[in-house]
Order: structure tokens, then C-alpha cells, then sequence
């Protein structure tokens, strides 16, 4: 009875370290994929605003083109 009792015992205790293991394995994992997927979703959130900018410098180069174009002309001249 006694031995019985002592296999259960270290049967159980075997399973709560691989139960414990396994959920930290699978925190380790959620937290790579995280790392990984987090700096993919941040670029694609300020690529809008890089874009956004770079009509914005374009608008503006072209205004003050128009608004003096021999000034524009000296420059390369």
C-alpha cells in the first residue's frame, strides 16, 4: 500500500512539472510570436503617416516651384 502510495505520489509530482513546463514553454512561445509580431504591426501603422508626409513635402516643392521658378532654375544654373 505504502509503495503504491509512494508511486502516485511521483507519478503526480511528474505530471505538475510537465504541466508546469509546458505552460511555460507555451508563455515563452506567445511572447516570441508577440515580439515578432508587434515591430510588423508598427511599421505598417506609420507607413500611412511616412506616405502621408511624403505627398505633403512633394505638395510643398511643387508650390514653391511654381511660386519662383527662376530662383529654381539659378539653383541648377
Amino acid at each position: 500500500m505504502t509503495s503504491g502510495t509512494a508511486a502516485l505520489g511521483a507519478l503526480k509530482r511528474r505530471i505538475d512539472f510537465q504541466a508546469d513546463y509546458t505552460e511555460t514553454l507555451i508563455d515563452a512561445i506567445s511572447s516570441g510570436v508577440g515580439r515578432l509580431v508587434d515591430p510588423d504591426m508598427e511599421e505598417e501603422s506609420t507607413r500611412p503617416g511616412a506616405l502621408q508626409t511624403q505627398q505633403q513635402l512633394a505638395l510643398q516643392s511643387l508650390s514653391i516651384a511654381n511660386r519662383a521658378p527662376q530662383a529654381l532654375l539659378n539653383l541648377f544654373g
